[in-house]
């Protein structure tokens, strides 16, 4: 069967008259009807591209378009976001850093002022010891120097009469140490 195409297609081909056919393109006789049917094809297939397939792309690129433009101001309104949440921290830091700065300052102000507080209540305690040592020690000393007093008259008293044999009387006596206790 595809031979006898074959001779078919070849029958057709060569022309009838024995002459040489023109390519059919470039043959004369054929350039209206080729001309006619040029024009119906690029008219239909300009008819559909611009009805159909033309704004079908349109459509696509305007949509991609807004897409992007959508996705660049949302990406703009996150990075203002972030800034400003960037900004936000690092003020919330700077205040936690001076409020810890802050207490730090009180906390050491209120020890020194206990501590000082403290010291001079240990002062004072110090103070009211040594205060209250000296009334004893000078109660003491005024109570061993009465007895002094009276000690060094009755020993005035045996010392005179082993030396001269008198017993002085025991006002004399007193009055003899109180003399020498005030010449120191």
């Amino acid at each position: 069967m595809p031979a006898t195409l074959l001779v078919g297609a070849a029958a057709a081909a060569t022309p009838l008259s024995g002459e040489k056919a023109a390519f059919p393109p470039f043959d004369v006789a054929t350039f209206s009807g080729q001309l006619f049917w040029l024009a119906i094809t690029f008219g239909a297939l300009y008819w559909l591209m611009s009805t159909v397939a033309l704004p079908r792309v349109g459509a696509i690129l305007e949509e991609r378009a807004a897409t992007i433009s959508r996705d660049l101001d949302n990406a703009a309104q996150m990075q203002a976001k972030a800034e400003d949440t960037a900004k936000a921290y690092e003020s919330a830091l700077t205040e936690a850093r001076k409020n810890a700065q802050a207490i730090a300052q009180a906390s050491r102000d209120a020890g020194a002022k206990a501590s000082d507080e403290r010291r001079h209540a240990v002062e004072a305690e110090l103070s009211a010891k040594l205060a209250q040592a000296e009334a004893t020690i000078a109660t003491t000393k005024t109570s061993a120097m009465t007895n002094v007093a009276g000690l060094g008259s009755e020993v005035a008293i045996a010392i005179v009469t082993k030396l001269t044999g008198q017993a002085p009387s025991a006002s004399e006596a007193s009055e003899a140490v109180d003399q020498v206790l005030a010449r120191g």
